[in-house]
């Protein structure tokens, strides 16, 4: 299901969040608008401290199983609010929930563009003032960032972070689990490969080979990626 505007909704929807940071907030604050309402917060830090008003956290896998035996969870679904370089831990996370029949929702922001062609993995979100133009293809738990923009034909592989006012042009390739960092630019029919983090205000005029740091104006190779 995806979170966007629908007349007439007057019970909210409910909906968990894996991640008590301010990406949480983030979500929360369009969520309202669809009808949703987030009912419980999970985070594997065990100081993690719930980032919305009255919304109780819960913390680590114990957490969650205590909840799953306490508390309501039919029909209710998720959202990952993790950010950063950590694609794959996102991407693992929301797999483990639509595992255990909690189905990841994809959020697009009001405020954003998505072409009518395009196609949106499940779990991906789509941030406000962002854009992603015709024929795109976003995999699974991918992150359309705020103000950020995939143009024509790009293929994003799953769990990919197109940071804050990110530019991908067209027809480029990203693999899994890749990052592209805040106000970077990758010119038209660059291949970046798996696991790759282009640091901010990057401009990638060549192709990245999997595991790799890279940054700069040219953006090159600074050194390798661990997952």
């Amino acid at each position: 299901m995806t979170a966007q505007h629908t007349e007439g909704v007057t019970r909210p929807r409910p909906v968990i969040v894996w991640g008590a940071r301010g990406h949480a907030k983030v979500l929360n604050e369009f969520l309202r608008q669809f009808g949703y309402q987030v009912v419980a917060i999970f985070d594997n830090d065990p100081e993690a401290i719930s980032p919305l008003s009255g919304v109780p956290v819960f913390h680590g896998a114990n957490g969650f199983d205590n909840w799953r035996e306490t508390c309501p969870h039919q029909g209710v679904q998720s959202l990952v609010a993790i950010g950063g370089q950590r694609g794959k831990v996102r991407f693992d996370i929301q797999e483990r929930l639509a595992a255990l029949g909690i189905e990841p929702l994809t959020a697009i922001h009001p405020r954003a563009f998505v072409a009518d062609d395009a196609i949106i993995g499940v779990g991906s979100q789509i941030l406000a003032h962002s854009s992603v133009g015709t024929e795109v293809v976003l995999g699974r738990a991918c992150i359309v960032n705020t103000n950020a923009s995939v143009d024509h034909e790009s293929v994003l592989g799953n769990g990919v972070h197109v940071a804050p006012g990110a530019t991908i042009t067209g027809c480029v390739e990203i693999g899994d689990y890749s990052m592209i960092g805040a106000g970077a630019v990758v010119l038209p029919r660059i291949r970046i490969g798996h696991n790759v983090s282009i640091g901010a205000g990057a401009v990638v005029t060549r192709h990245i080979p999997d595991n790799k740091v890279a940054y700069g104006n040219p953006a090159r190779i600074i050194r390798d990626n661990e997952l």
